[in-house]
């Protein structure tokens, strides 16, 4: 029997990376339909200390991208273009041959919490902050990590020639030019998102030159072409465009327009929206970043998501699906501290045992108390603009559980889609590079993949008792989860 035809491009392939932080995909697709027609991937070391640092050598990640990009084998080599999203925050120290002077702090690195406090009292405070840069810091942000690393490793810091972030660093090797763009850039902490540059104050506040850093180029700029690397299997002189952070990647691999809302499930949870708003949100809740175009994606995240779930159903011993209705139990699953709510110390909360109380109630109250989280969050991520009936577009590792869309459906009172696209954050780079080649918006281009069709699910009417039943313990509550 023959083999079956191998259908033709009806475009241009392009390329699409998603450096996160335990691996490395690349994606090869037809930009004219979305296809995906080969893809590879290969994994990172992350190493930590005592919990609180994680790290990883910059030079594994080039190498698992090779990696990667050699398992799509021949489409790979006829890329047109190629575009990279990276996990966001990440401090990449060069030294002036181009190699790590020490491994990357990642964002989930949290050494730099006393760093953050300091700044942001020496800058004015939090308000100051959210105006300048559209966000306050968490320890997350570039920014409390260069003051960690100029505090505690200063022959580090002074061997340091460039300071890139993650997605920055790969792109840089492939192309030779230290470039960026506005998303990454507003995740730093010393771009300033009123003007759109980078904030000399700050800078200078943390001792960082900014001959360091990349030069933060324009929606449908291309960062230059691949050089010639003998080892690297794209074809040479393939356009390269700016690549961004993960999460703006992931929007516009959505294909997302302003008001859209989306909620991601993964081991800690997103919220975000592209906004034609500026945010600056004082309390630190929203994050205020650019998109990858000419918008903005206010966001906000919690710690506790379908992990700490799943940690609950291990201790009931019960599957993750089998939950039961009713009861009145709460349970804030807050089991690394968290975010959103800002409740560094806390740890999980049950309320309201009975007699009568269920091991799948009690699991269910798991699941409302993380969604809970993510739908107060949603609230001050949404403009004035949003439609309150949009529906929610539910992404993620948990999206594709019954338990977290019935719960999500009950407490929001919204519909829900569910996008059957796998791996947004590489389909938007692709998306991007696509746009670069055809002169397209990338955002349109997406749209025109159909990355956000999937199944649809009307609304039902919210749960007022739960929601107030949350609240209620979120709030008495306060004392004890702020010294936990």
């Amino acid at each position: 029997m023959a083999a079956a035809a191998v259908p033709v491009p009806q475009g241009p392939l392009v390329v699409g990376v998603d450096s996160s932080t335990q691996s490395t995909k690349a994606l090869v697709v037809d930009s004219a339909t979305g296809e995906v027609v080969a893809r590879g991937q290969a994994p990172h070391t992350v190493v930590g200390d005592d919990g609180t640092g994680k790290e990883s050598v910059p030079e594994q990640w080039w190498e698992a991208l090779t990696e990667a990009l050699r398992q799509c084998g021949t489409p790979a080599r006829e890329a047109a273009a190629v575009s990279v999203g990276g996990q966001q925050h990440g401090l990449v120290a060069l030294d002036a041959s181009g190699r790590s002077v020490r491994p990357a702090l990642l964002w989930n690195d949290v050494r730099s919490a006393p760093q953050r406090d300091r700044l942001i009292e020496e800058l004015g405070g939090p308000k100051t902050w959210a105006e300048r840069t559209g966000s306050v810091p968490p320890t997350s942000f570039t920014v409390t990590k260069w003051a960690w690393l100029i505090e505690n490793e200063p022959e580090a810091a002074r061997a340091t020639a460039a300071v890139r972030l993650p997605h920055d660093y790969l792109t840089e090797r492939l192309t030779g030019y230290g470039t960026t763009d506005r998303g990454e850039a507003s995740g730093t902490g010393w771009w300033a998102s009123g003007t759109e540059s980078y904030d000399e104050e700050i800078l200078d506040l943390v001792g960082l030159s900014p001959e360091l850093l990349p030069r933060v180029l324009r929606h449908g700029e291309a960062a230059g072409t691949v050089r010639e690397l003998p080892d690297l299997p794209l074809p040479t002189g393939a356009l390269v465009a700016t690549g961004t952070g993960d999460n703006m990647a992931a929007a516009l691999g959505l294909g997302l327009r302003p008001g859209q809302p989306v909620l991601s499930l993964g081991t800690s949870g997103t919220v975000y929206a592209v906004s034609v708003h500026r945010p600056a949100d004082p309390t630190g809740v929203v994050a205020g970043f650019a998109d990858t175009r000419d918008a903005w994606l206010p966001l906000a995240c919690t710690l506790n998501c379908t992990l700490a779930v799943d940690r609950i159903a291990a201790l009931l011993g019960r599957d993750r699906e089998a939950v039961e209705p009713g009861g009145s139990a709460v349970l804030l699953p807050f089991l690394d501290g968290e975010r959103t709510p800002n409740l560094p110390h806390a740890s999980g909360l049950l309320h309201g045992l009975r007699h009568d109380t269920t091991p799948g109630q009690v699991l269910q109250a798991a699941y409302d108390g993380a969604v809970f989280a993510l739908l107060t969050a949603l609230d001050q991520v949404l403009d004035e603009d949003a439609s309150p009936d949009a529906p929610l577009l539910l992404i993620g590792g948990g999206a594709k559980g019954t338990a977290w869309r019935e719960t999500v459906l009950r407490l929001s009172g919204r519909p829900v889609r569910v996008p059957r696209a796998e791996e947004l954050v590489a389909l938007g780079a692709a998306a991007q590079a696509a746009g670069l080649v055809l002169g397209e918006d990338p955002a349109a281009v997406a749209r025109r993949w159909s990355t956000a069709e999937g199944p649809s699910y009307d609304p039902v009417p919210r749960d007022e008792a739960a929601l107030e039943r949350l609240s209620r313990v979120l709030s008495d509550a306060d004392g004890l989860l702020r010294h936990a």
